[in-house]
C-alpha cells in the first residue's frame, strides 16, 4: 500500500489510470481459465513513464489548465474602464429603484433568485425611465430609447475609428443587462454587466463578461445584427436589436395577427393562396399555432386528440374553409369525432414576421405588409408577405389570403 501511495504521489493521476488498465488485464486473464466463452484480448505493454516523461506530462497538464482558465477573451478595455462601466450600470439601475420597490424575490437556490412577477407594463416603465436618464434602452416588443446613439456608434465604427456604445436591455424577469459594444484598434467586442435586484428595489451586479465579435451590421431598415465569435450552447449564431422605431399600430397588428406563426413548419405563410386554393395550406401541424393566435391560449389535448367541435370552430373562423375541407385535409377521425394532435418540433432560430405597413380597406378588411426577419442569416428583409385579414365584431378574425415574394433570401420549403 505504501508503494502504491508513493507511485501515485510521484506520477500523479495518469499512472493510476495505467494501473487500472493492468488490473483489468489481470482480471481478463483470470477469467480465461474458468470462462471459455471469453476471448483473450491483446493489450499493448504498459510503459511506466520516466522522470522526464512525467515532467512533460505535468507541463502539458499545466498548459491545458492555464488554457481553460484563460478561455475568456482578453478584453480590449482596461480594468479601470470595465469598473467604470460597472459603476455606470449601477447608477443607471438606481434611477429605477422606485419601480422595483414592491417586487417579491423568490430564492431558488444558494446562488440563484428571481423576481416572482414582472409585467410587460413594468418592463416598459423601466425602459422609459432609463431613456429619460439619456442611455440607450430597449426590451422585446418596444421601441429603443435614444436609438440615435447606436446609429452614431455604427457610423464611427464604419469609418474605422474607435467607438463605444452601451445598450440597456430590460428582460421579462426584471433583470437589466448593460451591453457595451466596442471597436478599438480594429477589434470588436461586447462587454456586459448584469444587474439583479434585492427586495426593496436594491440593484446589484450579478455578472460581467467579455465576448469577441466577428462582425456588426446595421441594416438600412434599422436592425443592429452582431455575430459572436463563439456561440454558447443553444445560443444564436447572431444576436440583434431593432434600432429604428416601429409604429405602435404595426406592433399591435404584429402581435394580434402575426406573432407565433411559422415560416418553416407549415405552408400558411410560404404559399400564395386565397379562397380558390386554400386547401393547399391545410395541414394538421398548423392547428396548435392557429389555436394560440385565435384564442390567446395554449392548446390542451385529451389523449393526444382535439375535439372536432373545437378544431372545426377555430379553423372555419380563421380561414375561408368548410368543415368538409378541414376533415379532408387535417386528419379527422370519424370514430372518435376528433382530430389527432400533431406536435410541432421546435426549429432552431427560425425567421419571424413583423408588420411594417398596413392598409385599411373599404370593405373592412386589413392588408398587412409583413417582412420576414431572419437574424441568423443576417437579414431583416428575407422575404415579404402581403396578408389580407378580415376582423369580426366579436374580436375574432379570418385570414383571407397570403402572397409572398423572395427578397434577400430564398423562401423556406416546408417538408
Amino acid at each position: 500500500m505504501e508503494d502504491l501511495k508513493w507511485i501515485l504521489k510521484k506520477y500523479g493521476f495518469l499512472i493510476l489510470l495505467l494501473l487500472i488498465v493492468v488490473v483489468m488485464i489481470c482480471i481478463t486473464l483470470g477469467k480465461k481459465d474458468t470462462e471459455k466463452s471469453v476471448e483473450m484480448v491483446w493489450e499493448p505493454p504498459v510503459e511506466i513513464p520516466s522522470e522526464t516523461d512525467d515532467k512533460e506530462i505535468a507541463a502539458d497538464a499545466e498548459t491545458e489548465v492555464s488554457s481553460l482558465e484563460n478561455s475568456e477573451p482578453v478584453s480590449v478595455l482596461t480594468g479601470e474602464e470595465e469598473l467604470q462601466l460597472q459603476n455606470d450600470a449601477l447608477l443607471a439601475a438606481q434611477q429605477c429603484t422606485d419601480l422595483y420597490e414592491d417586487i417579491e424575490i423568490v430564492e431558488a437556490g444558494p446562488d440563484y433568485s428571481y423576481i416572482k412577477t414582472f409585467t410587460f407594463e413594468q418592463q416598459q416603465a423601466v425602459v422609459e425611465r432609463l431613456g429619460e436618464y439619456n442611455v440607450v434602452s430597449v426590451s422585446d416588443n418596444m421601441n429603443m430609447e435614444n436609438y440615435e446613439k447606436v446609429e452614431e456608434f455604427y457610423t464611427v465604427y464604419s469609418s474605422g475609428e474607435n467607438a463605444m456604445v452601451t445598450v440597456y436591455n430590460v428582460w421579462q424577469d426584471g433583470v437589466i443587462t448593460a451591453q457595451t459594444f466596442i471597436h478599438r484598434n480594429g477589434e470588436i467586442q461586447s462587454y456586459y454587466v448584469g444587474i439583479g435586484w434585492k427586495e426593496g428595489g436594491i440593484p446589484e451586479i450579478s455578472g460581467v463578461g467579455t465576448n469577441d465579435l466577428e462582425e456588426m451590421k446595421l441594416t438600412e431598415k434599422g436592425y443592429f445584427i452582431y455575430t459572436n465569435t463563439v456561440t454558447i450552447p443553444h445560443g444564436n449564431l447572431r444576436e440583434y436589436y431593432r434600432v429604428k422605431p416601429l409604429s405602435d399600430e404595426c406592433r399591435e397588428l404584429t402581435e394580434k395577427y402575426i406573432s407565433g406563426l411559422s415560416f418553416v413548419n407549415y405552408n400558411m405563410l410560404v404559399t400564395n393562396w386565397d379562397v380558390s386554393n386554400v386547401e393547399e395550406i391545410l395541414m394538421p401541424r398548423m392547428f396548435e399555432d392557429i389555436y394560440r393566435v385565435c384564442t390567446g391560449e395554449i392548446l390542451k389535448t385529451e389523449n393526444g386528440k382535439i375535439s372536432a367541435e373545437v378544431y372545426e370552430r377555430v379553423m372555419t373562423t380563421c380561414f375561408p374553409v368548410s368543415v368538409e375541407q378541414v376533415r379532408n385535409y387535417c386528419g379527422y377521425d370519424a370514430g372518435s369525432n376528433s382530430y389527432e394532435y400533431e406536435m410541432i418540433f421546435p426549429r432552431q432560430f427560425p425567421p419571424f414576421g413583423e408588420v411594417v405597413d398596413y392598409t385599411q380597406n373599404g370593405d373592412g378588411t386589413i392588408t398587412l405588409y409583413v417582412d420576414g426577419v431572419w437574424p441568423d442569416y443576417n437579414s431583416d428583409y428575407a422575404f415579404s408577405n402581403c396578408i389580407v385579414v378580415q376582423p369580426f365584431e366579436d374580436g375574432t378574425f379570418r385570414y383571407l389570403s397570403n402572397s409572398i415574394e423572395k427578397q434577400e433570401l430564398d423562401i423556406p420549403v416546408v417538408k
